[in-house]
């Protein structure tokens, strides 16, 4: 090494203490955080102190379009190649040899992500490449926060990657994607704890749907939408109302931080049925509706989204006794009810059976009797006319007699 290169390795030195505040030398492969000083045709120069700068391949910072989506004052991360001739040398690539190497045992040591390219799938896992063409080995279950459906999606990506296991001087190098989308998990958390309370309302996208309700993503953590708070009206099926990436306006039920548990409600957000229950369904109005469920006590039947009234199983029967409604009612089944009792703040309505024969009038006395009645004569006649009546009777029994 001749003075003047030692010289320039010990002002290198020196210009580490000062600007990053380590002591010693940067390690090839070492990660730091530099800013852009100037920009010229071919290099990018990195403020190292007062006195020196590293140099950098523009080329290494162009985007798909080849243009340079940096400007003077910005930050980049860089990794330490060499220091030669007072060439302080970085890249953002790390590939093979000493810096490879150095750059994958800083990795392990400080818990630094590492970029890798997923290349294929096998056994237990997946076969990824890092620092150029080293081979890391990432288990199904360190790959994502959840199991996917089909684990062959992540092949052809380029994902972030914690080092677990660094041996064999990096032939032999265990990834985990999972902890790094852990750590940033509790990092929103933390940040969300500080925003989020309970009645608030935020915005969301469905994530998943299951058969109890949707998981739904607000931007960090994720919470469930119990299938009961969708919607006023009974559903089914999730799927008929929710489709993954729906985007939706929420309201926060409840926050149990401590079991990483978030619920949500749709229906919250929605205006209620039973606020208007009283002026749609007075009682005595007649109305549609359909059975919705049976029960040993009745029948429970839907006027409209949210609004059910109940048919005591006394006034199933028809006058006759029944042991349960499903013996004269289906569900699912189309019913005229009439409306007996409502009781808004109780979210209850009684109603009856609207009769079939009309069925009755307001009296009591059946449709056939009525008519009957308006068809009959509306007066009896005289006394004279009574009396002829009965004499031609008389006279015709006496003819029949002989």
């Amino acid at each position: 090494m001749t003075v003047e290169e030692k010289n320039d390795e010990l002002s290198f030195e020196e210009l580490l203490k000062e600007g990053t505040g380590e002591t010693g030398w940067l390690e090839p492969g070492q990660r730091v955080e530099v800013q852009i000083v100037d920009i010229g045709s071919e290099w990018v120069f990195l403020g190292l102190s007062g006195k020196s700068e590293g140099l950098l391949d523009k080329k290494e910072l162009l985007d798909e379009n080849g243009e340079l989506p940096f400007k003077i004052g910005d930050t980049v991360t860089a990794y330490f190649l060499s220091s030669r001739h007072g060439e302080v040398l970085f890249t953002t690539q790390i590939t093979t040899g000493e810096a490879g190497r150095n750059y994958l045992g800083h990795a392990w040591d400080n818990k630094i992500p590492v970029e890798g390219l997923v290349e294929t799938e096998t056994k237990g896992g997946f076969q990824v490449k890092i620092a150029g063409d080293t081979m890391a080995f990432c288990p199904y279950s360190q790959m994502g926060l959840r199991r996917v459906e089909d684990s062959s999606d992540y092949v052809g990506k380029r994902m972030p990657f914690i080092i677990t296991e660094y041996g064999e001087d990096g032939r032999n190098v265990i990834l985990s994607n999972r902890s790094i989308l852990e750590a940033e998990l509790r990092a929103k958390k933390e940040e969300l704890k500080e925003k989020l309370s309970e009645g608030m309302k935020v915005e969301g996208t469905v994530a998943s749907i299951q058969d109890f309700g949707a998981f739904i993503d607000i931007g960090g953590i994720q919470g469930l939408l119990p299938i009961s708070e969708i919607g006023w009206a009974r559903i089914e099926d999730v799927h008929d109302v929710l489709s993954v990436g729906q985007e939706l306006e929420l309201v926060i039920l409840n926050l149990d931080w401590e079991r990483d548990r978030v619920a949500f409600s749709l229906k919250a957000t929605l205006p209620d049925p039973w606020d208007q229950v009283e002026e749609k369904y007075p009682a005595g109005s007649s109305h549609v509706g359909k059975v919705a469920r049976l029960t040993k006590f009745g029948a429970f039947v839907t006027l409209e989204g949210g609004v059910d009234g109940l048919i005591h199983i006394s006034k199933l029967g028809g006058g006759k006794r029944i042991n349960h409604p499903g013996e004269v009612l289906e569900q699912g089944q189309t019913l005229e009810v009439t409306v007996e009792t409502v009781d808004r703040e109780k979210r209850r309505l009684s109603l009856a059976l609207e009769r079939d024969d009309k069925k009755e009038n307001e009296s009591g006395m059946a449709d056939d009797y009525r008519e009957y009645l308006q068809n009959a004569p509306t007066s009896m006649g005289t006394l004279g006319d009574i009396l002829k009546d009965k004499l031609v009777l008389s006279v015709k029994k006496k003819k029949v007699k002989k």
